[in-house]
């Protein structure tokens, strides 16, 4: 009975030690600047920039931490795609509308959309790899 609860909480100790540790490297990331590459869009000009071509919008907010490490993803992903995807940013806080109109409740949420229509929703942090897999396997880039 001593061992069960003298194990149990050893665990607790650390998963509690693990999730300061997370929480701390989070709060040390540095504000990364997306690329010029990376295109910033509004509930105005939303429509208009997706209704062509292959584009990847993420939806974001500033104090979202998993959405700032996918800045340098989305950064290295839009340098490597060039013209053949579009990857764009919506800031949730600031373009509500467009927010609401897709759903979206957690961020990070990219959207994939193809000539204005959405064909794959991708939710959470991903890799640079995931996401050129994603659109080789979609789109044979």
């Amino acid at each position: 009975m001593w061992i069960t609860i003298s194990i149990l909480a050893a665990l607790v100790v650390l998963i509690g030690i693990l999730i300061f540790n997370a929480r701390q490297k989070m709060k040390s990331l540095k504000d990364v600047k997306s690329s010029e590459k990376v295109k910033e869009l509004t509930d105005q000009n939303f429509q208009n920039k997706i209704k062509t071509g292959l584009v990847l919008v993420d939806f974001w907010a500033s104090w979202c931490m998993p959405c700032k490490m996918m800045i340098p993803v989305l950064n290295e992903v839009a340098e490597e795609t060039g013209d053949k995807v579009t990857i764009a940013k919506v800031n949730v806080d600031e373009q509500k509308a467009t927010a609401a109109k897709f759903g979206i409740r957690s961020i990070p949420t990219m959207i994939l959309f193809q000539n204005g229509k959405e064909v794959k929703r991708i939710v959470g942090v991903k890799s640079r790899d995931y996401l050129l897999k994603e659109f080789d396997r979609r789109y044979n880039l």
